[in-house]
């Protein structure tokens, strides 16, 4: 029989794998802010741990060379997204760790903001102080891949996630929908909302499920702002999610939808935007009103149609598509995607970075749409 031994080492991988886990404790809690770990190790001991955990407060190197101490002095400094060289809510986090004379600085991955971008190693290295950048670092990307695109973009990442039968049914040809998926699904499917800042259905959706649209876990979670598109505000006072309380609601609509319905709206609390002009609300303008309220990331909830419409817009960065051992068949079954569609199977969307994970008896695939060939076509209306 062939033994194997598995040789523990302590490397600078095995520290920045702790400061990663730590930041994605707090995902979902940071806003616009990217989620970042720390840990502080001194003459072979950790000796200061932390994590950013709300925007305005601390950051994630702060609270770890707070823990550390004077032990700080000489130490090395783990941190999964480049320490910030601006002030902005918080001073700067390069000159906290030049103050406390760290003898070197790992760096999961460079901070693509455009205040930051590679100015915080820089000044790290005029300091005097050793850096290494790059470990772990498509592990540190892939973490703040939401604030990665707002931060540059303006606009929120969006997750689309849908839930249908193996023949890509999110309903039966009744509208029956519930449920689809089982519990371990629907759990996760919570768990993503607690980390998404805002979730995004149709009004279609908000008059055949009067959903809440919360977040609801076996322990205290975020709900996300409701986002409803509602070109003609069709949605009505005694909607459930326009019930008192929770993380607010933003309507959007266009600029031809009836006055009298968006002061009702708003006498209820909700904020509504008008994006374009049209018939139809302009999902590009919709998606950077969004952005300019502070809201990074978007999970699309939607049903065929605006998922439709969303991916035809090209608007959906990354999809968690649930599917159930059912087959439910109908002619007028309604399915996930909804649009016009293409003619020849090359030209079909496609997904890359795929990954397949089991939730009891369903399973869910997980990828990033390839948008380099659709950007250059139009979809057969």
């Amino acid at each position: 029989m062939e033994s194997r031994v598995s040789v523990e080492r302590l490397t600078d991988e095995t520290y920045m794998d702790l400061a990663l886990n730590m930041a994605r404790t707090t995902q979902g809690q940071t806003g616009i802010n990217p989620v970042v770990g720390c840990v502080v190790v001194k003459d072979g001991r950790i000796v200061g741990m932390g994590a950013h955990l709300k925007r305005g407060t601390g950051h994630a190197e702060v609270h770890a060379l707070n823990m550390a101490g004077a032990e700080a002095e000489g130490a090395t400094v783990y941190v999964t997204l480049e320490p910030c060289s601006h002030y902005g809510k918080t001073p700067p986090c390069s000159e906290r760790i030049i103050a406390e004379k760290a003898a070197r600085v790992v760096v999961g991955a460079e901070d693509p903001n455009p205040l930051v971008a590679g100015r915080g190693i820089q000044r790290l290295r005029e300091a005097g102080i050793e850096v290494t950048v790059g470990v772990r670092s498509q592990e540190a990307t892939l973490l703040n891949e939401m604030f990665n695109k707002y931060i540059v973009t303006g606009m929120p990442f969006v997750t689309a996630k849908s839930a249908s039968t193996l023949d890509g049914r999110i309903a039966s040809y009744a509208g029956d929908s519930k449920w689809i998926t089982g519990e371990s699904a629907r759990e996760f499917v919570h768990l993503l909302r607690h980390r998404h800042q805002a979730i995004m259905v149709g009004v279609g959706t908000a008059l055949a499920d009067d959903p809440q649209l919360t977040t609801r876990l076996p322990v205290p979670g975020l709900s996300p702002v409701r986002v409803v598109v509602d070109s003609e505000l069709r949605l009505p006072p005694e909607a459930r999610l326009l019930a008192p309380g929770g993380a607010g609601v933003v309507v959007v609509t266009t600029e031809r939808a009836p006055e009298a319905r968006r002061k009702r709206l708003e006498e209820l609390g909700a904020k509504v935007i008008a994006a374009g002009g049209g018939q139809q609300v302009d999902l590009q303008l919709a998606l950077k009103a969004l952005g300019g309220l502070e809201i990074g990331s978007v999970l699309l909830e939607g049903g065929g149609r605006l998922n439709g419409a969303m991916l035809r817009a090209l608007l959906i960065d990354k999809f968690h598509l649930f599917f159930a051992p059912k087959i439910i068949g109908g002619a007028d079954a309604p399915a996930n995607f909804a649009f016009p569609g293409f003619a020849a199977m090359d030209e079909a969307f496609r997904l890359e970075r795929i990954q397949v994970e089991t939730f009891g008896d369903d399973f869910c695939v997980t990828g990033y749409p390839v948008y380099a060939a659709a950007a250059d076509r139009e979809v057969n209306t």
